[in-house]
């Protein structure tokens, strides 16, 4: 059975370049070996991240990242289950929400990831992927 989950959390320090690619290098290899696909987004010190794959496999990451002490505040969000994948084509894409970002701070300038719910993550993700903001190679 396939899930998607939707977790957020706060960098437990500095939310760096350096740190966001060493959790995306975990990411791709990890997720690949167990056909996990989804988004990471991360800035502001938030990570917000969909997660989608086999209920088992998810669960078992899922676990593991709430246990990483490189995130603190961590929620479960959302979590459903489904007949297709949303974000398929990545082993993890990045969306980068910067202060600078016009996307994140002009049309969402309220925006609180630990509030909506679901569906508007997930809206919201969608839009910034649309614009050309996700960064990522696709899954191999």
């Amino acid at each position: 059975m396939l899930i998607r989950l939707i977790y957020v959390s706060k960098a437990a320090g500095q939310q760096t370049p350096a740190l966001t690619e060493a959790i995306l290098r975990k990411a791709h290899d990890w997720n690949a070996q167990h056909d996990i696909t989804g988004v990471l987004c991360e800035g502001q010190g938030v990570f917000l991240q969909v997660l989608e794959g086999e209920r088992p496999n998810v669960t078992r990451l899922y676990g593991k990242i709430a246990a990483d002490a490189r995130h603190k505040d961590i929620e479960l969000i959302h979590c459903e289950s489904i007949d297709q994948r949303r974000y398929g084509q990545w082993s993890m894409a990045r969306v980068a929400m910067s202060d600078v970002d016009p996307e994140t701070t002009i049309v969402w300038p309220d925006f609180d990831p630990y509030s909506p719910n679901g569906q508007l993550i997930m809206s919201r993700i969608d839009a910034l992927i649309d614009t050309g903001q996700a960064i990522a190679s696709p899954q191999p």
